[in-house]
């Protein structure tokens, strides 16, 4: 089975979703062991993360968390999910295109831990 099996069916709507939520708040990463998406936010967003979670169901959510006086969730996609789903995900569509910052973010996780 190639990678491109594994691959969510989304519509564009949803590609488009995931595409700007993760340019406006996410974070491409990892803890030195292993990469890792990382989206926080306001508790207030919580159809959002059960949108995510609906659309990528391997995902985990974390939450919700008090912290400094801010509520939130933590939605983390890592593990086969990042490596079998999102990378070719984000490698088709056009993130480079649309914002630059993110793209050398999510460009440099990949190399980091070999993507």
């Amino acid at each position: 089975m190639t990678a491109s099996s594994f691959l969510p069916q989304l519509s564009a709507f949803d590609q488009g979703l995931l595409l700007g939520i993760l340019i406006g708040e996410g974070h491409f990463g990892g803890d030195g062991k292993q990469p890792q998406v990382t989206l926080r936010m306001h508790t207030r967003h919580q159809k959002l993360f059960a949108t995510l979670m609906r659309l990528f169901p391997a995902a985990r959510l974390y939450g919700p968390y008090e912290h400094g006086g801010r509520s939130y969730y933590q939605w983390m996609a890592r593990g086969a999910l990042l490596r079998e789903q999102l990378v070719p995900l984000l490698d088709a569509l056009p993130l480079a295109e649309i914002d630059e910052h993110a793209a050398s973010r999510y460009q440099e996780m990949k190399t980091r831990y070999g993507l």
